[in-house]
């Protein structure tokens, strides 16, 4: 039976989650963190929830003191987008305690090296990378599922524009949907296909068997002040100054 993104996390993080106990968890505005016993922490974008009430988590209040395994497994919860987030948020954490793969800080667009003749695909609004893209004059369709922007396109073109573009750049918050294996099988043939944001999951064996060549996500360097950060409601712009952003380039 085929595994999701998300089930070959679990399974991929499960023995080295042994032990492990959740020392610290936040569920801010824009991000969420969690820390283990061991000093690792990892974050991931909070979604959205859809509680209809004041409690957005069950299991607030007791988060802390759980083995990270529990946490991990959130992952796969079909039912609470928060769940997920807090799963995501724990894998990173121990992520951060593998050994570091192979990466480079050379900026992403750099190494997409887009051109004026590329059509590139955005699955999701990255602000800062739109204008940038544009002045290459190539074609830029950006799909954002959640949103009453002008420039964005409809799910349904968004399917056939992923099955025709030569670059698609893929929010890492489609980990946390459940999009993202319907969006990678989506695609045709793309010379670049990445994984971009700081929930991305830094570990290059995840997406071997998918047509994902380069995931870019962050490293966090100042933990206290990552969580003082999330714990206020800040989002990427603030938490970068304590982040260092590095991709990671798949061989296919």
């Amino acid at each position: 039976m085929h595994k999701t993104i998300q089930e070959k996390i679990i399974d991929y993080l499960k023995p080295v989650s042994q032990g492990l106990i959740v020392a610290d968890a936040r569920i801010g505005l824009g991000y969420t963190s969690v820390r283990l016993d061991n000093g690792n922490i990892g974050i991931a974008w909070t979604a959205r929830s859809n509680s209809g009430g004041c409690t957005h988590e069950a299991k607030a209040g007791t988060l802390a003191g759980r083995t990270a395994v529990e946490l991990l497994e959130m992952l796969a919860n079909s039912h609470n987008p928060l769940s997920r987030t807090l799963g995501l948020a724990t894998a990173n954490a121990l992520a951060a305690g593998l050994p570091h793969p192979e990466t480079t800080s050379v900026d992403i667009l750099e190494l997409a090296n887009i051109q004026a003749s590329d059509h590139v695909v955005m699955v999701g609004f990255f602000g800062p990378l739109v204008p940038v893209i544009r002045r290459t004059g190539c074609r830029l369709d950006i799909l954002e599922l959640d949103s009453n922007r002008i420039d964005t396109i409809s799910p349904e073109k968004g399917r056939a524009a992923l099955a025709a573009c030569s670059v698609a750049i893929i929010t890492a918050t489609s980990i946390i949907t459940g999009t993202i294996d319907e969006l990678l099988s989506g695609l045709g043939n793309p010379r670049a296909a990445i994984i971009l944001g700081p929930s991305s999951f830094m570990h290059p064996k995840i997406f071997a068997d998918t047509p994902v060549t380069h995931i870019a996500g962050a490293r966090i360097r100042n933990t206290a002040a990552v969580e003082k950060i999330v714990s206020e409601g800040g989002g990427t712009m603030i938490l970068k100054q304590h982040m260092d952003f590095e991709t990671i380039c798949l061989k296919h």
